[in-house]
């Protein structure tokens, strides 16, 4: 197989150049690509399709592949939320005159050349080019061979904007999908700055644990909603409901439903209907297998279930006996990624808050608004889970990083 490493050069190369380019320019870029990625949706779509074929329609995680005309839109729409961000490149942090004249200054600047890898999910193509566009990052792209028709097509089409606009279109690559070209691009600390991971726990460790360029984990997310014996019935119901089956494959998407005993009767028993309507299978502790009997979608949980991201219509209940169990519970297997309590008690809303040691955690909200474009942040590269750089949706403000400048007139030490 031939080396990736010319066409990671070139990126490399072609970083400098979206360096030089001007706030108009990567503006004009990005305005530019929404409307050629909506006007060629069928395009895409097509790809796509040829994509989606491929795969077992039984598989839940096929979810993730799709793209329709509304999920285009929704990635147009968030290219256009990008555009109107303000370039976190250039900005002056500080700015001092030090006691020997040097004119001392620290200025956020790009990493270099961003090298992602992630699966299925062709959006993500779109939202880490954009991203880095906007935030004068080149960058490397890795998807995986299911996505690769649809990949070819957005690629095709962000290097038709950014030659259009006078950037050089090497600023972004796609790599092949062969799995092999994965061991180069680890190696590869000349060119690449920094490598992020986006898709199950097993991608993320194995990139965390071969990869010789630093790396910031997306950390996979087994979420949990602990319905508090104070919680309104009906509030816990609609939460738990919209968190595990709104879109279940994704990594905000709730996976255990912590309840508390003395509400967990009137709780599970409203909450079967609304499961029963999606089929969603659920794996119950003891206590809750008994409140739980004759739900048709009914498992017995077994130890491992409580680690589990689902990313499908399944979810793990357990029935605690308080507070302290649920914290418990969630420090023993949260992945510190979004977790949410329940309750009309203030006092246990705020120790929840204060407890959990996760990079989102909510009071009565579903875990699904753990997204940049909910934040407010535009897309986001993944949702980081580690504490180092960036925690939380690694979005287009931590695409920088400081450089100090000084300027003497002579000064020696």
């Amino acid at each position: 197989m031939s080396t990736i490493q010319p066409q990671i050069i070139k990126t490399w190369k072609a970083a400098i150049n979206l360096r030089q380019a001007s706030d108009k320019q990567l503006k004009a870029v990005l305005l530019q690509l929404a409307d050629e990625l909506e006007k060629n949706s069928n395009a895409i779509l097509k790809a796509n399709q040829l994509d989606v074929e491929k795969q077992d329609p039984e598989n839940p995680r096929v979810d993730r592949l799709i793209l329709n005309k509304q999920r285009i839109a929704g990635i147009a729409n968030s290219i256009r939320n990008i555009s109107r961000l303000p370039n976190p490149s250039g900005k002056t942090l500080e700015k001092r005159r030090l006691d020997n004249g040097l004119l001392l200054q620290k200025i956020a600047v790009p990493l270099g050349v961003v090298g992602a890898i992630y699966e299925s999910r062709p959006n993500v193509t779109f939202d880490i080019a954009a991203l880095c566009i906007r935030s004068q990052n080149g960058c490397v792209l890795k998807g995986s061979s299911e996505a690769d028709n649809s990949n070819q097509a957005a690629i095709r089409l962000i290097k038709k904007v950014l030659k259009a606009n006078g950037i050089d279109p090497d600023c972004v690559t796609l790599l092949p999908s062969a799995r092999e070209t994965v061991q180069e691009l680890f190696t590869a600390t000349k060119y690449v700055d920094v490598l992020i991971p986006r898709g199950s726990e097993s991608l993320i460790q194995f990139v965390r644990k071969n990869s010789q360029v630093p790396v910031i984990e997306t950390g996979a997310g087994v979420c949990h909603v602990y319905v508090e014996k104070e919680a309104s019935i009906k509030k816990a119901v609609d939460i738990v409901v919209n968190a595990k089956v709104s879109r279940p494959s994704v990594c905000n998407a709730m996976d255990t439903v912590l309840v508390d005993e003395s509400v967990a009767p009137a709780f599970l028993k409203q909450l079967q209907p609304k499961f029963n309507e999606h089929q969603v299978e659920i794996f119950a502790d003891a206590k809750s297998h008994k409140l739980l009997k004759g739900y048709p979608h009914l498992q017995k949980a077994a130890p491992e279930d409580f680690d589990r991201e689902f990313q499908s219509l399944k979810c793990a209940v357990k029935v605690v006996k308080n507070i302290d169990e649920a914290l418990d519970h969630i420090r023993e297997h949260s992945t510190k990624h979004s977790e949410a309590i329940v309750s009309n008690n203030k006092k246990h809303c705020a120790r929840f808050l204060q407890e959990v040691d996760a990079a989102a955690v909510y009071t009565n909200a579903s875990t699904r608004f753990t997204d940049g474009e909910e934040m407010g942040l535009g897309a986001e590269i993944g949702i980081s889970t580690q504490k180092l750089h960036a925690r939380g949706p690694f979005a287009l403000e931590k695409l920088v990083t400081e450089k100090w400048l000084l300027q003497g007139n002579g000064q020696i030490r």
